[in-house]
């Protein structure tokens, strides 16, 4: 069963999607804003209860009534190894008593109140909804389709695109192993080290394009209107960007973190475990390169148990024990506005195309 939209085109006016993030980034009036300059703005639902969820959604109708989407994360199996947890808690002792703070509690459950949410979201629908660390049951894409609402599940290999078209989403969200933040691979394997392993987002985008019959929207180290023109023609319909957006003035993101994306302190992003305990591109700070290594794949526990450090380093002004996010396309972030931004890629976008068409580029 379908929502009966074929295209992200009848929910924008340009193919620019702002990325969902967790953690404050993708509040109401940076989706609003993106939303009002023509692209999908997308709140991020994870990490807050149901009722603050609908609390977001209410403040974003206030600020536009255009369309705009909202980001689920599916539950994860509890299925984190005590012992390894118990290590990695120990090894951040030295952090509790830097920061003068305590560790949080492991075990906050590992459903995200994902029914409670999909609840509200059924009943006062909005136009999209979109999946993060795996695919929903096909009940729940019928559920949301019979409210009018367009959904999308992030992949990250056409096995995981597959799953979303069997399942019945509208849509798939092609994630690269550029994007900064986590990677919403639908298993995480216990077995590997967290630095990736993953496939650049044009390889991968030609392999779901090839696996699947689905809209793609294109995702991963995209800053510029320029890359959006080249994964349209690699068969996109829509590119989303995280990190050019998290800088945005609308953006919640804490002032460290935005100053952080060009400060020339941070060269690098690298693929962590250490903050999360799943694997998420971040920049290569103190925190990250200390503490990666060691750090179990344990989501959301090492969330929760790294949650007091993260606040109190913010707290603190220092930037080398909070989680950067950020996609490998960092240092080119923009200081506008999220509207300015919208606009921009809009018309760095046509400009691309011209371009292309005048050297017989389709």
């Amino acid at each position: 069963m379908s929502s009966g939209l074929t295209t992200l085109s009848e929910l924008t006016e340009y193919p620019v999607v702002q990325a969902p993030m967790a953690g404050g980034a993708s509040c109401p009036a940076l989706a609003a804003a993106v939303s009002e300059a023509g692209g999908l703005g997308f709140l991020a639902a994870g990490y807050k209860t149901p009722e603050a969820m609908y609390e977001e959604i209410k403040q974003t109708r206030r600020l536009t009534d255009r369309p705009f989407g909202v980001n689920l994360f599916m539950p994860q199996p509890d299925n984190a190894d005590p012992a390894a947890l118990e290590v990695y808690r120990e090894q951040l002792a030295g952090e509790v008593a830097w920061y003068e703070t305590a560790l949080g509690d492991p075990d906050q459950g590992t459903d995200d109140a994902y029914e409670g949410k999909l609840a509200i979201l059924a009943d006062d629908p909005v136009p999209v909804v979109s999946f993060t660390f795996g695919c929903p049951q096909r009940r729940v894409f019928d559920k949301l389709a019979k409210a009018g609402t367009f959904t999308v599940v992030t992949v990250t290999s056409a096995i995981e695109a597959r799953t979303a078209e069997w399942a019945g989403a509208d849509a798939v969200c092609v994630q690269g192993i550029e994007a900064g933040g986590h990677q919403g691979t639908h298993h995480d394997d216990p077995q590997a080290d967290g630095t990736g392993s993953g496939i650049g987002l044009l390889s991968l985008l030609t392999q779901v394009k090839e696996a699947v019959q689905l809209p793609l929207i294109a995702a991963g180290g995209l800053m510029r209107g320029g890359q959006i023109a080249a994964v349209l023609a690699a068969g996109a319909q829509a590119a989303q960007l995280g990190t050019a957006f998290l800088v945005c003035p609308e953006s919640g993101a804490h002032a460290l973190h935005k100053q952080a994306m060009t400060n020339p302190l941070f060269t690098r992003t690298e693929l962590t475990r250490a903050f999360s305990g799943r694997p998420a591109r971040g920049l290569a700070n103190r925190f990250l390169r200390e503490h990666g290594p060691y750090a179990p794949a344990a989501y959301p526990q090492v969330h929760h148990v790294t949650s007091g450090l993260r606040k109190a380093a913010a707290k603190a002004g220092d930037p080398q024990g909070m989680a950067l996010w950020a996609g490998q396309g960092h240092r080119l972030a923009r200081d506008l506005s999220a509207g300015q931004l919208t606009e921009v890629l809009a018309t760095e976008l046509s400009v691309a195309r011209e371009g292309m068409s005048a050297r017989g580029v389709s």
